[in-house]
């Protein structure tokens, strides 16, 4: 896979590039090396070369270009992706939209950003009129509103307001094709979806619209107990009660928190299995009275910390989501993780069902979320990895009990949990991306229409093999 970088740059005067071997290497990479499976896998992969648009006429300009020249484009945010969503597969141009970070506008109930904006900007800009974003990831100081889109799905926040694919949840996008002559399409409605969570793969993300809700001094709590189903089922009961405001419900098992918040560790007594809850400042005394009635002894409260005690301490999200497997990695760089779901209205059950059979191997970690207007829980339960055969047993043996695994050890969007094609986005790619020019390799139904998603092999995109990866299944 070698391109014209030459003429390229030519086409592309006045516009920033870099070509800087170490600099181009950093910026095709995301944290893929959460999987050893991906670690394996991606490890040689970067691109040829990185461009860094100012503008949105720059952008058409790139798009232009590459599509004459037939050098694929893989945009890029900030890079926290966990399963190479934004690493570019064929080479080509890095597309590195963090010069686009306007706030855009901002109005009762919605904001409008450009692509590249961090989304706690976007909520500092969004500040003085009492309103914040209604979602974000773990990784909210650093993450771009362009890459949550096009590689998140929830997060923060959806315990009250559900996924990024809820219909409201995100309000508009501006898009650019890559065509001979690109073009801005305006999608809202349903039609974001075929760009949501497409990792770029059929439109280049410009400008998000997103909602907005009313912003509080968020009162973080932990709250313990000896018995992991009591604190799964006090976990789900809050999430039900839906006067109490809340921003997060997340339980993590003993002895995770013990060994990997370690700066929250005088918090934490030992065999503790530890709910974490944000909650709006009004919610305080009904939390007080629920978690009395529920039998959990509260370790922690923001608002009862002195100046000296509260120095230092991360927020609370950054103990949750996939920040729980960061800080993890930390402590034990042999760890690894899933992503599940617990179906309702059964979660409970399945929950205490695989704990009960893999709770040493496969230490929980539920994030309670309201799942098509139900609550309920994602898993991001760590692994203590032993190897890629027992990992394919552990995700085997939930989705046997009836727990489906959004894989995180896979870089196809289809393998990361669909596995079957989503004919929406397909369609919209062969219309918006004609030469397959854009992040080729995650999406199989594009390279590989008649791929087998039921004969248990892995999609390897081809242009791997030649990097001394190899295929694992």
């Amino acid at each position: 896979m070698t391109y014209d970088l030459a003429a390229l740059k030519a086409r592309l005067d006045g516009i920033r590039t870099e070509d800087n071997p170490a600099l181009v290497r950093q910026k095709s990479r995301d944290f893929y090396w959460y999987s050893p499976t991906l670690k394996r896998q991606l490890d040689a992969v970067t691109g040829d070369i990185v461009v860094l648009p100012a503008s949105e006429e720059e952008v058409l300009r790139v798009l232009a270009a590459c599509f004459d020249l037939g050098i694929p484009v893989t945009p890029r945010g900030t890079g926290t992706g966990n399963y190479g969503q934004a690493m570019p597969l064929a080479g080509g141009v890095v597309l590195d939209l963090s010069g686009l970070d306007q706030v855009l506008e901002i109005a009762p109930g919605r904001v409008r950003a450009q692509a590249g904006a961090i989304l706690a900007d976007i909520d500092a800009a969004c500040g003085p009129s009492g309103q914040e974003l209604r979602l974000h990831p773990s990784t909210y100081r650093t993450a771009s509103i362009g890459g949550f889109i096009a590689g998140g799905s929830g997060g923060v926040g959806s315990i009250t307001w559900g996924g990024l694919r809820d219909l409201g949840n995100i309000l508009s996008l501006r898009i650019a094709t890559l065509e001979a002559t690109p073009r801005i399409l305006h999608l809202t409605g349903e039609d974001v979806q075929k760009v949501a969570h497409a990792y770029g793969t059929n439109g280049i993300i410009l400008d998000v619209e997103m909602p907005l809700a009313p912003a509080y001094g968020w009162i973080e709590a932990m709250v313990g107990f000896a018995d992991f189903g009591e604190a799964a089922a006090y976990a789900n009961a809050l999430g039900e009660q839906d006067a109490l405001l809340k921003k997060l419900v997340s339980v993590i098992a003993a002895p995770i928190p013990q060994e990997t918040f370690l700066r929250h560790r005088a918090f934490l007594p030992d065999g503790m299995h530890i709910v974490l809850a944000m909650l709006a400042p009004m919610a305080r005394a009904g939390f007080e009275s629920f978690t009395a009635r529920h039998g959990g002894t509260l370790l922690f409260r923001s608002d009862l910390l002195s100046p000296e005690e509260a120095k230092g301490l991360p927020p609370l999200y950054e103990l949750a989501w996939n920040h729980t497997t960061l800080r993890a990695l930390r402590v034990d760089p042999t760890i690894t993780y899933l992503q599940t779901l617990y179906p309702f209205p059964n979660q409970r059950e399945l929950v205490a069902r695989i704990h009960a059979l893999l709770g040493d191997e496969v230490p929980a970690h539920l994030e309670f979320v309201r799942f098509d207007g139900k609550i309920t829980c994602f898993g991001l339960p760590l692994v203590r990895y032993t190897g890629e055969e027992r990992l394919a047993e552990i995700v085997a043996l939930h989705e046997q009990h009836g727990i489906p695994v959004f894989n995180p050890h896979r870089y196809t969007l289809e393998e990361g949990g669909m596995k079957q094609t989503d004919a929406a986005q397909l369609a919209f790619k062969r219309e918006a991306d004609p030469k397959g020019l854009l992040n080729p390799g995650k999406m199989i139904a594009w390279d590989h229409p008649d791929f087998d998603f039921d004969a248990g092999r892995t999609y390897l995109f081809p242009g791997l093999e030649n990097r001394n990866t190899g295929d694992s299944g």
